[in-house]
């Protein structure tokens, strides 16, 4: 007897992380077949693709505009298989502007769903709490203060943790990464974490190369300092490189090598999201930036309902690291937050202690297989 077809979809790089360990979690305990929506991680782990995520993955609300056609055409072919090949249930993972779509279209088709990691609606848009509870039968969270919300709109939820609580470790010590990409480990190292999408890179990358060029600049007196670029897959070397030659500024640029770099650091200059809580997970210090387009920026002044933007100190309910977004993101400011990490021990260990406390906050591992069993259960 063959197992039950799933359709599986998410929309952008690290869902497509999240997605694939979950599949390989949810065949272990059901013989599922999958189908679905993501990237190459879930390729690998078996999971039949009838879209690709870049065809939906972009950030901000003006930028979205030119992916509306390409976003209802894959909603509907996802739709449209999943009711074809009689899917016994859906989950969807994170990408509410994609997924909800596709969840009332597979609402109407009679195909139940479940949600891992859903809409912050904590954050923005708490209107989409309503159409949630309307089309989702669980919501899987990842972020302990998420379970309440949802649970008193009246939306079945359950926290899990936090999927990275398992895989954000290093594999090699500062010394040894060091060695490997002839850096020098007695001299401070920043590392740089501008974005995974092209968009992204084109808003933040000028101005975080424009910060390591002022400290550059300021720190050459007292044994100066490197910068590392932990590049996200599938990115052309040379989108980055035409930035640090106008700088002028020298880069090492690793691939899959997030963590060490991260581990190696002194400080990190990272761009605000999944990335954050990598970085406070190994409990480096970072300084979290951020830059949309303008009428995306006026958009959520009015509609964003947290006090925070960076989800380490959504977590913690206080400033632990410093923020610098839209405005406030200038190569002056990155510079001098990024310098008073680095030339105060104080300032550095009074942050470490509250990424230590955000860190302990997501859990200590089993997300991927709590989130298993829910969504087994289901079946």
């Amino acid at each position: 007897m063959s197992g039950p077809t799933i359709l599986l979809s998410a929309g952008e790089a690290s869902s497509d992380m999240y997605a694939a360990r979950l599949a390989d979690a949810l065949r272990q305990r059901t013989g599922a077949q999958f189908f679905g929506m993501g990237g190459p991680r879930m390729a690998a782990a078996g999971v039949e693709l009838i879209a690709d995520y870049h065809e939906v993955a972009v950030v901000g609300i003006a930028e979205v505009l030119h992916k509306v056609p390409s976003v209802v055409r894959v909603q509907r072919r996802l739709a449209r298989e999943a009711v074809r090949r009689r899917a016994n249930l859906a989950i969807l993972v994170d990408s509410p502007g994609t997924h909800l779509g596709v969840a009332r279209r597979l609402k109407n088709g009679g195909v139940p769903v479940g949600y891992f990691i859903g809409p912050q609606v904590w954050a923005w848009r708490p209107g989409r709490v309503r159409v949630v509870k309307r089309l989702v039968k669980h919501m899987v969270v990842i972020f302990p203060f998420e379970e309440k919300i949802y649970r008193d709109a009246g939306v079945p939820a359950d926290f899990v943790g936090h999927p990275l609580a398992d895989v954000v470790h290093p594999s090699m010590t500062r010394a040894e990464f060091a060695a490997r990409h002839g850096l020098d480990a007695a001299r401070h190292i920043v590392a740089l974490l501008p974005g995974s999408r092209r968009n992204e890179i084109a808003q933040n990358y000028p101005t975080v190369v424009g910060a390591c060029a002022q400290l550059a600049h300021e720190l050459a007196g007292s044994g100066g300092v490197q910068f590392v670029h932990a590049a996200a897959p599938g990115l052309d070397a040379e989108l980055f490189a035409s930035h640090e030659r106008q700088a002028d500024v020298k880069v090492t640029r690793v691939q899959g090598e997030v963590y060490d770099a991260l581990t190696a650091a002194d400080c990190a200059i990272v761009a605000s999201g999944t990335a954050t809580v990598e970085a406070a997970m190994l409990g480096t210090p970072m300084v979290v930036v951020y830059r949309v387009a303008p009428l995306t920026a006026w958009i959520l002044r009015r509609m964003v309902r947290t006090p925070y933007f960076s989800m380490v100190n959504l977590i913690a309910g206080r400033r632990v690291v410093p923020e610098r977004i839209q405005d406030d993101f200038t190569a002056g400011t990155v510079a001098a937050d990024v310098r008073r990490l680095l030339e105060s021990r104080d300032a550095a260990e009074e942050m470490n202690r509250g990424l230590a406390e955000v860190k302990q906050r997501l859990g200590s591992g089993g997300a991927i297989e709590r989130a298993a069993e829910m969504f087994a259960r289901m079946l």
